[in-house]
């Protein structure tokens, strides 16, 4: 029946060690100097010889604060705090295990009407703020004590990753010993009033009740650190402040120092001989104490990489946890009773619902209950049977919860998965097509490039055509000029003069002109169009004129085609850069051309 009821402290203790084990190895893992799967064998073996070696001392604190007197009670107390903390750790929110477990202490003495121990749990409040403020200056110190020797030892920067990664595989095994003995109370601290009086002889060791119960806690973290610790590891390693090696280290190995130090009997003692106050022996918050050696860091570097909206998320974790722990504990141990008749206090409390006068109301055991009216007789036999029933029923529920958790998680990972292999699917076929559309893009601009070559040829040649015919008949005009000097008998001028006539009205190639214009304004209708935008003024001539430009034509040659002199064309081309308001440094044919 004990191990039924240890069920939901075995869960808390899975949810400590998926939570908790960020502040042991997150920040190494953080800064890919250990791998996840070395950091959680590692955390797994350490943690649990810590909860069994030195887990005694917190767990005092804790009973003082609530003496849990029965076991159904300490079962649906270390569920409400589980159930709190599974949630947070779901939000990759590395929330304190012992706020949630304090605050459903407290509302277990809220329903039961049992006192809070006041100094106990100022003790324990206290922690949550010197835990913080301790680890910021132990990493504030132990950072400048580094960075001297560092500098001092002038070592190899080789050699100084090597020596960092074996350093935070030894202070992260001190921190998951300090983790499990300071946090061992957290997962079992409420059983131990209850625990079973037996020993375990191992010949080499023996084992009591009480060290059975921190051996069962710490097996439970560290399946708790196997199976679900990465993804508040990377948000402690990576999200609240980017860490090198050599800081993630600093980190571990002041937070390992705060944990151990408040769960050190023998140094609380020591501190006692020497005439200085006990320290106190209570279960500190590792989250909290691995943000606040963070944060020292950070902020002896002037605070500048802080990502202050995770911090404020972290902030808002700590604050309602003890809340939402201690209502989830109080509803839950309504619930519980009245609703599965299980015995949550050997105490009366004014929170069990009595159903009608029929009902005992003093408390004795389990078949006499409550003070003024008779209880009928039930059967001890039939009675054990009931809880044994309900205790069944309520584990076969809690398993059957925590594997439906487990589907749910499986499943959203499985349609993940699915989702990304459908994006890369769909990126692909994507890419695949905009690469043949480019491809055929590539291939039509190719051919129009080509074509445009090709009429830009053919322009070039019917310029230079006209150019050619002109050079003939003006040596023909030459010729004739010249047989015109003969004497009369020897030649007829009036055929001469004909002649002459002809290859006179041929030098205007009125028709080649037409046709060269024709030609290049079809095939330069955006050029025309941008031309006419941008200058509006521009005459025909003009026109034209910027056309043969945009041709690479020199002025004598366009001079040819249009049937005027070189000058002419010179003079137009001044003209033409005036009205297009043309500085003298820029080149009117490069203009042209870019239109």
């Amino acid at each position: 029946m004990f191990f039924f009821f240890l069920t939901s402290g075995l869960f808390l203790g899975w949810t400590l060690g998926a939570n908790d084990a960020a502040n042991v190895f997150g920040s190494a893992v953080g800064s890919k100097m250990i791998r996840f799967k070395q950091a959680a064998i590692i955390a797994s073996i350490f943690v649990i010889l810590g909860a069994v070696l030195q887990g005694a001392g917190g767990s005092h604190t804790l009973g003082k604060l609530g003496s849990i007197d029965a076991l159904g009670g300490a079962f649906t107390v270390a569920l409400a705090a589980g159930l709190v903390v599974f949630w947070m750790t779901k939000s990759k929110l590395p929330v304190s295990t012992t706020q949630a477990v304090v605050g459903s202490i407290i509302g277990w003495n809220f329903f039961t009407g049992s006192p809070t121990d006041i100094n106990s749990l100022v003790k324990i409040v206290t922690t949550w703020i010197a835990g913080p403020i301790l680890g910021g200056i132990f990493a504030v110190l132990l950072y400048l004590l580094l960075g001297f020797f560092l500098r001092k030892g002038k070592i190899h920067i080789l050699l100084q990753d090597a020596y960092t990664k074996y350093a935070l595989i030894v202070v992260g095994a001190f921190g998951a010993y300090s983790l499990g003995a300071n946090n061992i109370a957290n997962v079992v601290g409420v059983f131990v009033p209850s625990a079973p009086n037996v020993i375990l002889d191992f010949k080499l060791f023996t084992l009591n009740g009480t060290q059975i119960l921190f051996l069962l806690g710490g097996i439970a973290i560290a399946l708790g650190i196997i199976t679900y610790s990465k993804r508040v590891m990377m948000t402690v390693g990576n999200s609240i402040m980017k860490l090198s090696s050599e800081t993630a280290l600093i980190v571990v190995f002041s937070h390992s120092l705060v944990l151990f130090i408040f769960s050190s009997q023998s140094l609380s003692n020591l501190f006692v001989q020497i005439g200085l106050p006990p320290i106190p022996l209570v279960p500190v918050s590792s989250s909290q104490v691995i943000v606040g050696s963070i944060m020292g860091i950070a902020l002896l570097k002037g605070g500048r990489n802080l990502d202050y909206g995770i911090l404020g998320k972290i902030a808002i974790g700590w604050v309602s946890t003890p809340v939402i722990a201690g209502l989830m504990s109080f509803l839950s141990l309504f619930f519980m009773t009245n609703v599965f008749n299980l015995t949550v206090t050997q105490k009366q409390t004014d929170f069990i619902v009595k159903e009608q006068v029929n009902i005992p109301t003093t408390v004795e055991n389990n078949s006499k209950i409550i003070t003024g009216v008779s209880a009928p007789e039930i059967p001890q036999e039939t009675i054990d049977l009931y809880q044994f029933a309900l205790i069944a029923s309520i584990v076969i529920l809690f398993i059957l919860a925590l594997y439906l958790l487990w589907l749910n998680r499986k499943l959203r990972i499985h349609i993940k998965q699915n989702d990304y292999n459908e994006q890369i699917l769909k990126y692909n076929e994507q890419q695949a097509s905009l690469e043949f559309d480019l491809k055929i893009t590539n291939n039509q601009n190719a051919r129009l490039e080509a074509a445009v070559k090709t009429k830009k040829k053919a322009q070039k040649r019917i310029a230079l055509d006209i150019i050619q015919k002109n050079e003939v008949l003006n040596r023909l005009k030459t010729e004739i000029d010249l047989i015109k000097e003969k004497p009369e008998d020897e030649i007829k001028h009036s055929d001469l003069n004909s002649l002459k006539f002809l290859i006179i009205d041929q030098l205007n190639l009125k028709k080649e002109r037409e046709s060269l214009y024709n030609y290049v304004k079809e095939l330069n209708r955006s050029f025309y169009k941008n031309l006419e935008k941008r200058y509006p003024n521009l005459t025909e001539k003009e026109k034209r004129l910027c056309a043969l430009l945009r041709l690479s034509l020199s002025s004598k040659e366009i001079a040819s085609i249009l049937g005027i002199s070189f000058k002419s064309v010179e003079v137009n081309r001044y003209r033409l850069r005036k009205k297009m308001n043309l500085k003298k440094k820029e080149n009117l044919s490069n203009i042209i051309n870019t239109l």
